[in-house]
């Protein structure tokens, strides 16, 4: 996929920058070409001899190198590439990329180029969550650029959170995705899966079974036919899918503002298995057991996002699936809420507990829209992601 694939790789100066040289390995082992810019900043954490090494190319340093300007101008090096990748994108970096910068090499490359951009993010926790670089990703995501990252953990910094460039490998299955060339190239896809966690106290929470294997098997289907996908997902027992943004959330409530964010897109596929009530006023210590007497516990509704997202007024998807999970008369009351909630299709399926479906590694779905309804048969969750994300493709042209 990958074999005389030419990529652009803007690195920028954080310490996740030594990621980019396993990054500019793996790519040469699958016969891409790899071009390198450092910032000046990055030359404090990886040098251009060793970057250079690894590409077997010319490393790309200043804007106004008389010799690089013979042989190939920054115009023509910021065209000739088939990606351009920018890791670890700084908090500065996309600064300077939202607001339209050009005063070096880096910045002047990402602003004269028209190949795509994959970005993958990389700062201190506080840095990503700080207003101004949400707002830079909203207009860079915006302009089109995809996104790889960033992941939660632990930092250099000797804090916790999201802010962690994502893995080489991860990158790699990004840009590969960003590269392929199917049905669904250039078109941005919303997922979401698994469960949600609604908190009773601080050790209790209201949940489900969902695995999340089916979502992530349909995130990685449609990223497989060349989607940017965005996965939002709660607490699943899977690991996500790689070469998608992933989001994660814990309650139906963050999924929504999640989901939101994410907006706008080509299509929605919601397979999340969201709670639909939470307890009115979380107990914010331990809720104590009293012999005798039980704890009253008030429920209030938790948002409909899927009927939310189908109903928007202004930026609605093109296409909105529903996943209904049934236990009785599957195919009415699926029908009765691809009506209710206003979407497109809906995939439905019996989760009884005989199934084996709810947490297992095999589904059988009905897909209804408006049209009617078809079954499928019994076949692996992934079997099924893959069909799916067929038709997807095959609705949104």
């Amino acid at each position: 996929m990958l074999a005389d694939k030419r990529v652009l790789l803007i690195i920028g100066g954080g310490i996740a920058a030594y990621k980019c040289l396993e990054l500019i390995r793996r790519l040469k082992e699958r016969g891409a070409h790899v071009t390198p810019v450092l910032t000046r900043a990055a030359q404090q954490f990886v040098t251009p001899l060793s970057v250079s090494a690894l590409a077997g190319e010319k490393a790309y340093t200043d804007l106004f190198d008389l010799t690089d300007e013979a042989e190939m101008g920054h115009i023509q090096l910021s065209r000739v590439a088939d990606l351009v990748v920018v890791a670890p994108a700084t908090a500065d970096l996309m600064a300077k990329m939202a607001g339209g910068h050009a005063n070096d090499l880096a910045t002047t490359l990402l602003m004269a180029t028209d190949t795509p951009v994959l970005m993958a993010p990389a700062m201190n926790v506080r840095m990503w969550e700080h207003p101004a670089t949400q707002r830079n990703l909203a207009t860079l995501l915006a302009d089109g650029l995809r996104l790889v990252g960033p992941n939660s953990g632990d930092m250099a910094c000797g804090e916790h959170g999201a802010g962690r460039m994502a893995e080489p490998m991860e990158i790699l299955a990004a840009i590969e995705s960003a590269l392929s060339d199917g049905p669904l190239k250039g078109r941005r896809v919303l997922v979401t899966s698994g469960p949600t966690h609604e908190p009773i106290d601080p050790v209790r929470y209201i949940a489900n079974r969902s695995s999340g294997a089916q979502g992530t098997a349909i995130a990685s289907a449609l990223a497989a036919l060349g989607a940017e996908v965005v996965f939002v997902t709660g607490p699943a027992d899977v690991a996500p899918p790689q070469g998608v943004e992933v989001v994660s959330v814990v309650s139906a409530q963050e999924m929504l503002a999640a989901v939101e964010g994410a907006l706008p897109v080509d299509a929605a596929v919601f397979a999340a298995a969201v709670a639909d009530w939470r307890v009115k006023g979380e107990s914010s210590s331990k809720i104590k057991k009293d012999k005798g007497q039980l704890p009253v516990l008030e429920f209030v509704e938790n948002p409909d996002i899927l009927a939310h997202v189908s109903q928007l007024p202004k930026g609605r998807p093109k296409l909105v699936v529903g996943f209904a999970a049934e236990t009785d008369d599957v195919l009415a009351n699926a029908t009765a809420k691809r009506i209710r909630k206003g979407c497109d299709w809906i995939v439905a399926n019996d989760v009884s507990p005989e199934t084996g479906i709810m947490g297992g590694s095999e589904n059988a779905v009905q897909l209804i829209t408006a049209e009617g309804s078809e079954s499928w048969p019994r076949m692996s969750k992934s079997d099924v992601a893959r069909q799916l994300a067929a038709r997807i493709a095959a609705a949104l042209g």
